[in-house]
């Protein structure tokens, strides 16, 4: 029988950064779909690659504070104060950001529309997250029964 090992710092290190990566992907494409919808409304098809650069790095400095500071809440078991916390630390922080770096050409509609559109985005990603999960224990329950008859049928044919 194999040994049980426990997760090492490094991979639970690692586990961390992968996390940190596919949010910040996931949401600087989120902002960059509101940001480019937001040019072609206004009559342009080009886009400030200054800006693109500002999002991503954006996306991944949150992404930290998200995973070290604010309890990786987009990602949690359920949904209470430290979590809508969470979401509104970050919603305001992309909000302040967009408005400062004129993203938007300062034009605070469109602020407060990428703020509800971030809060959106939050949700969904707490329901996918969350439907992940379930899926995901559905399956390793599948897979134990599966385990326990096949163990019980070995166990039969010794005796």
């Amino acid at each position: 029988m194999k040994d049980k090992k426990k997760t090492t710092l490094w991979e639970r290190y690692l586990t961390k950064e992968i996390g940190i990566e596919f949010k910040a992907c996931l949401y600087f494409f989120a902002i960059l779909f509101f940001y480019s919808m937001y040019r072609i409304c206004i009559g342009s098809l080009e886009a400030s690659i200054i800006h693109m650069a500002e999002m991503i790095f954006a996306c991944y400095i949150i992404g930290y504070v998200q995973v070290y500071l604010l309890w990786n809440f987009d990602e949690a078991d359920s949904v209470g104060a430290k979590e809508i916390a969470g979401v509104i630390i970050c919603t305001a922080i992309y909000s302040l950001l967009s408005y400062f770096l004129r993203w938007f050409d300062k034009n605070i509609y469109v602020t407060l529309g990428l703020a509800a559109y971030v809060l959106v985005t939050y949700i969904c990603v707490i329901l996918i997250y969350k439907t992940k999960r379930n899926i995901d224990d559905k399956k390793l329950n599948e897979d134990l029964a599966l385990f326990k008859t096949e163990h019980k049928k070995v166990q039969d044919r010794v005796e």
